[in-house]
């Protein structure tokens, strides 16, 4: 049984930094790719960014030059370093990774990140 464990997660002032990371269980982390998801109260679940098995990275526009999907797979363990943190940004965030075609495909349980003074 493969298991999804974030952490990292909390609240945080405009302007500030979290890293979040993802512990991966029961099969190895090289065997998938991954992503970091986020939703916000009353929205839709987002893609916030994507990484390859080999290590190709993608990011929703929002983000971009302020959040680093990493991996680590000897540890895997994936992260999401998330800078300049704005309120928008508030929302629990998911890990979440699959094989081809979205087949297989497991989750975390989610961390809320909160962005507020």
């Amino acid at each position: 049984q493969v298991q999804l464990v974030e952490s990292g997660g909390g609240l945080v002032q405009p302007g500030g930094s979290l890293r979040l990371s993802c512990a991966v269980s029961g099969s190895g982390l090289r065997l998938f790719a991954a992503r970091w998801y986020r939703q916000a109260p009353g929205k839709q679940r987002e893609l916030v960014a994507g990484i390859t098995n080999g290590g190709v990275t993608n990011y929703k526009d929002s983000v971009k030059g302020r959040f680093t999907i990493s991996r680590d797979n000897a540890k895997n363990t994936m992260y999401l370093q998330m800078n300049m943190l704005q309120p928008e940004d508030t929302a629990v965030y998911y890990c979440n990774v699959f094989g081809q075609f979205n087949v297989p495909s497991y989750w975390g349980q989610g961390t809320q990140v909160t962005v507020s003074t």
